[in-house]
């Protein structure tokens, strides 16, 4: 009964036939339903916790497709199997779905969450520093709130990425200095001191990093900061939860100790959530007593 359900429902039927076809992000659906990005989402995670569909990570989207291999599955398709394919409102989906694909090259448009956390630098990074170094970089859409700024460097782990941000900044007409880390499975403070001079500004954005970042890659970024520097990391909410089933201590909490062990002064923390994803904004400068420390070796 909980299948059905699910889906007894006009628009989570027209999902489950679009998600059929091919992966397709809550942006894309959006746009094909006409609808909300909010509301398709309310309709997606419904459809997921019934386990008709599946969420799938493509780089730096969360995609939905159909569920395999499941009961909840094998009724989906069973379902699908009784609709009539001419029915307009279906034939006008499937149409709108591949128009969409090939205007994207097979690539959406920056995804919600990238918005949100663009949006997030866009008021808070004000003034503009003279320099931004981006680490991780996992939505190079973020490269735009450095247009204003004289000097851009990135930080990457893989040539995969370096390739999807040297797109981003030729979209951007941004110069940028791009560096791959020496290891394609993490990022190093060794990697950080490579890019030489300090920045104004330092932008971790690993929200895929299981574990969260590391207190020595962030007392790295915050040896990268010039004087009155300052530093926002992007992490999934649930990267900032304890290891230990016996530790109890929340996300935010932990996220705020990590920085201040990393001689980091948090000035503020802010969950957002779009995509179905959960993540935590974190915005700090150097502490007073590290800045003293430093000033007196």
């Amino acid at each position: 009964m909980g299948w059905l359900r699910a889906a007894a429902e006009p628009t989570r039927l027209r999902l489950l036939g679009l998600c059929a076809g091919q992966d397709l992000s809550v942006c894309d659906l959006a746009q094909v339903l006409a609808q909300s990005e909010p509301r398709v989402s309310r309709h997606l995670r419904i459809l997921t916790e019934a386990g008709l569909l599946e969420r799938v990570r493509q780089g730096q989207w969360v995609h939905y497709r159909m569920a395999h291999g499941t009961p909840a599955a094998n009724f989906a398709r069973g379902l699908l199997g009784q609709l009539d394919r001419s029915d307009p409102s279906l034939v006008r989906d499937r149409q709108r779905a591949r128009s969409q694909g090939k205007a994207g090259g097979g690539a959406v448009a920056a995804s919600r969450l990238a918005r949100e956390l663009r949006a997030v630098l866009e008021v808070e990074m004000n003034p503009r520093p003279a320099s931004v170094l981006f680490v991780g970089l996992e939505h190079p859409q973020l490269l735009e709130v450095a247009r204003q700024s004289g000097r851009c460097a990135v930080l990457v782990h893989s040539r995969r990425a370096a390739q999807a941000v040297r797109a981003a900044a030729e979209g951007a007409q941004r110069m940028c200095r791009i560096a791959q880390a020496a290891s394609s499975e993490t990022l190093t403070p060794g990697d950080l001191q490579r890019m030489g001079q300090p920045f104004d500004a330092v932008v971790i954005d690993q929200i895929t990093r299981a574990g969260g970042v590391s207190e020595a890659l962030l007392g790295a970024a915050r040896a990268a900061l010039s004087v009155g520097g300052r530093l926002w990391l992007f992490e999934r909410y649930e990267s900032a939860l304890p290891g230990s089933a016996r530790v109890i201590e929340h996300p935010i909490a932990r996220l705020r100790r990590r920085l201040v062990a990393a001689g980091l002064e948090c000035r503020r923390i802010r969950p957002i959530e779009a995509d179905g994803e959960h993540v935590l904004a974190a915005a700090a400068v150097p502490a007073q007593s590290s800045l003293v420390l430093e000033r007196a070796s």
